[in-house]
């Protein structure tokens, strides 16, 4: 019998660092006895895990195993590593797909595993109430919660992206979180005496909470199904619960004996609008008209306007989405990050960058500022609707016989809403004016994938995508 110790039962990479030793070693799932931390169980003295070698191999596994072995460690079941260990076992000696057996006895398990940590996750963020901390340097918010499964860090990003202008900390029985505006800190577990038991925003929260309960639509099964009665403790609003049920009936005659209310507010027709004209003249003159755009809001925080660049008489116009930090400073589309990639996989396909019109869906850059740094944020509707005047009349001057979408909002911009990216892929497509056209993927997609291999698969399809372009007649001529 081989006794395995993890530090930390959720953590995906040292599991997975166990794993991958025992396969090498072809040590059998009933032959490991998993453990965690310090707990050394009836097999103390037995050896444990060897530190991985490069001895025999250790098989690939599908990446969707991946997702689910990240997400099953999160469980509280003691079961669970050796669960994933039978399971990966099974995958890399023949059972390639197991997976796709929902009756199996382990994927089963599993996937209940999965669906019992996601509903852990969704009831975190609905719950979790914090508590105002007054401190010499400002206030800090603290919450207490205490969730079945280890899912802190799972959810960490919401609460970072939801109350990222406050300095909070979650403090739950096995770890803790902080941050300050602009770093997340782990920390250990605590105690509920340790969290602040009111504050002065309760009072308010109360009031609100009674306020906006409504007794002609209450259901108290469902309510106790969405606010299982283990939370309540720790959810000021709950003390409020069994008064605004024993008054519901009361409140809804009450609301029925009432006169309709009769509106006072006299909304006028709607007034039709001139549609806007769309600019027009050579590229210069658009560049020129560009920076003067106040359609939306986007131009105010904006260091300029990054129009599009390359010869007027293109054969290809290739459409981004929208500028980023070093092209919003440049004034050039296409030259940071994304850029890059998007310059070597061009060169890879043997296709000339200076031989392309390049421009993006959106012409202002859209950021978030988290402490030093304007981090990316997409565009929303108003705003891409806004800027599609200015691609529609770079589209008509240039006339180019081809355009090449990069990304969701690219293709949907010059082939219809309804398009899908992932399914229309590398193909071409024939617009109402004659014009032929295909999307792939945004470069920035591509440095967005996990793993090495992936990347490297992502961009060997991103060059086999814009290779297509040497379809369009006459271009390797311009180029």
């Amino acid at each position: 019998m081989r006794r395995v110790v993890v530090d930390d039962g959720s953590d995906f990479a040292e599991w997975r660092d166990h794993a991958r030793a025992l396969l090498r070693e072809g040590i059998e799932p009933a032959e490991v006895d998993w453990q965690v931390g310090d707990a050394a169980g009836l097999f103390a003295a037995l050896p444990s895990t060897a530190t991985p070698s490069d001895a025999g191999k250790a098989g690939s596994v599908p990446r969707e195993f991946l997702s689910l072995a990240d997400t099953v460690l999160a469980h509280a079941d003691p079961r669970r590593h050796s669960v994933l260990y039978r399971l990966v076992w099974r995958i890399t000696h023949g059972e390639r797909h197991l997976l796709s057996i929902a009756t199996d006895d382990d994927v089963a398990w599993s996937a209940l595993a999965v669906k019992a940590v996601r509903r852990d996750q969704h009831k975190m963020k609905a719950f979790v109430r914090f508590r105002e901390v007054k401190a010499p340097d400002g206030s800090v918010f603290v919450a207490w919660f205490e969730p079945t499964h280890d899912i802190l860090l799972r959810v960490a990003p919401f609460f970072v992206r939801r109350f990222a202008g406050m300095r909070w900390s979650i403090l739950t029985p096995t770890r803790s979180l902080h941050w300050d505006r602009q770093t997340l800190r782990l920390g250990t577990g605590a105690k509920k005496s340790d969290a602040p038991d009111e504050d002065a925003l309760e009072a308010l929260w109360l009031t609100y909470f009674a306020n906006i309960f409504n007794p002609a639509r209450l259901k108290v099964q469902a309510m106790v199904k969405e606010m299982p009665v283990r939370y309540w403790k720790n959810m000021p609003e709950t003390a409020l619960i069994p008064g605004l049920i024993r008054d519901a009936s009361l409140r809804m005659d009450e609301m029925v004996r009432k006169a309709p209310t009769t509106a006072k507010k006299i909304i006028p027709a709607p007034v039709e609008r001139a549609p806007e004209l769309l600019p027009s003249g050579s590229i210069a003159k658009l560049r020129q008209a560009a920076k003067a755009c106040r359609a939306c809001p986007l131009w105010e925080p904006a260091t300029q306007t990054v129009f599009g660049t390359g010869p007027d008489d293109a054969r290809i116009v290739v459409v981004g989405e929208q500028p980023g930090d070093q092209e919003d400073l440049a004034g050039t589309p296409f030259i940071g990050p994304a850029g890059q990639l998007f310059d070597r996989a061009l060169g890879q396909a043997g296709i000339e960058r200076s031989a392309l019109y390049i421009t993006n869906t959106v012409k202002h850059f859209k950021f978030e500022v988290r402490g030093k740094r304007r981090l990316h944020a997409r565009a929303n509707a108003h705003e891409q609707a806004a800027c599609q005047r200015w691609l529609e009349a770079e589209l008509l001057a240039i006339a180019p016989k081809a355009i090449v979408c990069l990304g969701a909002m690219a293709a949907q911009a010059v082939l219809g809403k309804g398009f899908r990216l992932m399914k229309g892929r590398g193909e071409w497509r024939t617009l109402a004016d004659g014009t032929r056209a295909f999307a792939t993927v945004h470069p920035s997609y591509l440095l967005r994938l996990p793993g090495e291999a992936e990347r490297e698969e992502g961009f060997a399809q991103f060059v086999r995508d814009l290779s297509m372009m040497r379809d369009v007649p006459g271009f390797d001529d311009q180029t």
